[in-house]
This record gives structure tokens, C-alpha cells and sequence, in this order.
């Protein structure tokens, strides 16, 4: 019935598909306090507007529940931050640092390269042994 109507007032244009627009807060407003100061249906409004009449509808629901203040509500998109208790803690920058806190840090980088070191020459011995199982010479490098 509302395609309808759109055909009468705009022709076959109006049976195309139209761009996606939002409205604002106060555009929607308006559009509700029409339907009810003009005693407008909802396919009148729809076709008025040129808006879905669910969405109307929608909006209209809205504000019945909850009053109009639920359409200046900002609806927050996408996926909700982390919790900021969860996850690995901020690492403090140095002059932040206590001097307990700083020489823990510095042991833990420390250790963390003889770990690194000894690793390195492990692989070099396995790779020099291999090679004399071979019969080459091991690089000196």
C-alpha cells in the first residue's frame, strides 16, 4: 500500500531503491510530533517522509516506552571495549619507576639475553657438530 502511494506521488521512480540516509534525533522528532499533531496513519507519514513505515513504527514504540528522551540517546556501534582489569598490566616507563621496581626490571632483561645468548651458542655447537660429522669445517663465524 505505501509502494502505492510512493508510485502515485513520485511515479516509477519512487520504485527505486533509495540511498540509506540517517536521521537525526530531532528529524525523528518531528516526524512523530507531525503524526500526532496532523492525526497522520503511519503509511501517510511513510509516504510523506518517504521513510520505512517500520521504522516509523519502531521510533514510535520508542518513544512510548521510554519517553522522548530515548531518541537523542546516542546508540554506541561496534564491539565493546575491554575490560580494563583483564589483560597484561601497563609496563611503567623507567623514571616512573621505583628504584626496587627498575632494578628488577633491569635483572629480568638481563637474564632474558644470557637466555637468549646461551641459545644461540647451543645452536652453533649443534651446527658445528654436524658439520664434523660430515667432514667440513665449521664456519668461524
Amino acid at each position: 500500500m505505501v509502494l502505492w502511494q510512493r508510485y502515485l506521488k513520485d511515479g516509477p521512480k519512487a520504485l527505486q531503491e533509495k540511498a540509506y540516509t540517517r536521521l537525526s534525533s530531532y528529524e525523528k522528532e518531528v516526524v512523530l510530533r507531525d503524526i500526532e499533531d496532523n492525526c497522520l496513519t503511519l503509511p501517510e507519514a511513510a509516504v510523506k517522509y518517504n521513510l520505512g513505515l517500520t521504522t516509523i513504527q519502531a521510533w514510535k514504540r520508542k518513544v512510548q516506552e521510554n519517553g522522548w528522551r530515548t531518541l537523542y540517546e546516542v546508540k554506541k556501534y561496534g564491539r565493546p571495549p575491554k575490560n580494563p582489569n583483564m589483560g597484561r598490566p601497563k609496563k611503567k616507563k623507567t623514571e616512573e619507576m621505583t628504584e626496587l621496581e627498575r632494578l628488577r626490571y633491569e635483572n629480568e632483561c638481563l637474564r632474558t639475553e644470557n637466555a637468549l645468548l646461551k641459545k644461540v651458542r647451543a645452536l652453533v655447537e649443534e651446527r658445528n657438530a654436524r658439520l664434523r660429522e660430515i667432514g667440513q669445517k665449521p664456519s668461524k663465524n
